[in-house]
C-alpha cells in the first residue's frame, strides 16, 4: 500500500511495489449521470433481451430517448457492468491465465433434494448515484437464497464470503454451479470448493440456460424491488435487498411448488434449522 506520508518518497515506494508512478496519483473518475441513466436502461433491456449485443441495444436505446448513443460506448458500459449478449457462439474468448474451466455437470441430472446443487451468480444493481454488484447463492431444488453479498467492485472477495456463509449456515452441497467469470474461476474461490470436497460445475460459454433459475431470480428482484426504488447508498440498498430476500424466501409463494415458499420446501426436505 502506497502511503504519501511515509519517509520513503512515493517514487521509491512505487518502484519497490513494481508499480508505475502514475498509479500513485490516479484519482478514479465518478460515473456521469448520463452514463448511470444509460447503464440502468441497458440493464433493463438485458433482462428483456439477453441475446441483444451492443448493436441491437444501440438501436433500441436510440428509439427510447438516447439518440446519440454509440455501439462502442455501449460495449464499454456493458464491460463495466459485467454483462454480455447471451447466445451460443464459438468459445474464442481468452481464458484468464492459470484459471481452469470445469465442465457443466447438471445436464440430464435429476435434482430432487436440497443441498444437492447450489448456484452462484452476480448481477448489476443501479442506484441513484452509482451502482453495486450483487452475488447470491441459491439452492437449486428449493429456489431458496441461502446467502448474498453486495460489492462496489467485481473482485472475488464478496463471492467467497457469500459461499462461505452459506456453507457455515446450511452445510455443504454436493455440487456448486457458476458461470466462467473470473470471480468463480480464481484460485481462492476454487480452493473453498475443493477444501469442502464440493464438485465444481460451470456453465458453457454464453449458455445462460445452464443457470436459468438464478437468472429468473435476478428478473424477479429487479422488477419487484430494485427498479421500483432508487437506492441512495449501499447501506440503503443492503437494508431493502435483505427485506426483499426475506420476503422471497419465507412469504412469496413459488409457482414451481404450487405456492409453497422456498423456505418451506427447503426445510421440510432437510429438517435443517436456520442459524442465528
Amino acid at each position: 500500500m502506497i502511503t504519501p506520508t511515509h519517509k520513503l518518497p512515493i517514487s521509491r515506494q512505487t518502484k519497490l511495489l513494481g508499480l508505475a508512478r502514475s498509479t500513485a496519483y490516479y484519482q478514479p473518475k465518478p460515473v456521469s449521470d448520463s452514463d448511470l441513466a444509460l447503464m440502468a436502461a441497458i440493464d433493463r433491456l438485458h433482462l428483456d433481451y439477453p441475446f441483444a449485443g451492443a448493436r441491437g441495444l444501440r438501436d433500441i436505446l436510440r428509439r427510447q430517448g438516447f439518440p446519440d448513443v454509440g455501439r462502442r460506448h455501449i460495449t464499454t458500459l456493458m464491460k463495466k457492468m459485467g454483462i454480455e449478449a447471451i447466445y451460443r457462439k464459438p468459445n474464442t474468448s481468452k481464458r484468464h491465465p492459470g484459471h481452469k474451466i470445469y465442465p457443466y455437470l447438471l445436464r440430464g441430472l435429476k435434482i430432487d433434494r436440497p443441498n444437492q446443487v447450489w448456484a452462484l451468480d452476480i448481477t448489476y444493481l443501479p442506484m441513484r448515484r452509482g451502482f453495486l454488484f450483487l452475488v447470491a447463492v441459491m439452492d437449486w431444488f428449493s429456489r431458496k437464497i441461502l446467502s448474498w453479498r453486495l460489492s462496489n467492485t467485481m473482485h472475488a472477495d464478496f463471492c467467497i464470503e457469500a459461499l462461505q456463509e452459506a456453507i457455515t449456515r446450511y452445510g455443504k452441497p454436493e455440487i456448486v454451479n457458476t458461470d466462467q467469470g473470473s470471480q468463480f474461476t480464481c484460485t481462492e474461490f476454487i480452493d473453498v470448493l475443493k477444501t469442502n470436497e464440493i464438485a465444481i460445475s460451470m456453465d458453457g460459454k454464453g449458455c445462460w440456460r445452464d443457470n436459468v433459475l438464478i437468472e429468473r431470480f435476478w428478473r424477479t428482484i429487479k422488477y419487484q424491488e430494485v427498479y421500483l426504488k432508487a437506492y441512495e447508498s449501499a447501506s440503503d440498498a443492503r437494508v431493502n435487498i435483505r427485506r426483499f430476500i426475506d420476503f422471497y424466501n419465507s412469504i412469496r409463494g413459488h409457482s414451481s411448488w404450487q405456492g409453497q415458499t422456498p423456505d418451506s420446501v427447503y426445510f421440510n426436505n432437510t429438517g435443517a434449522a436456520i442459524a442465528a
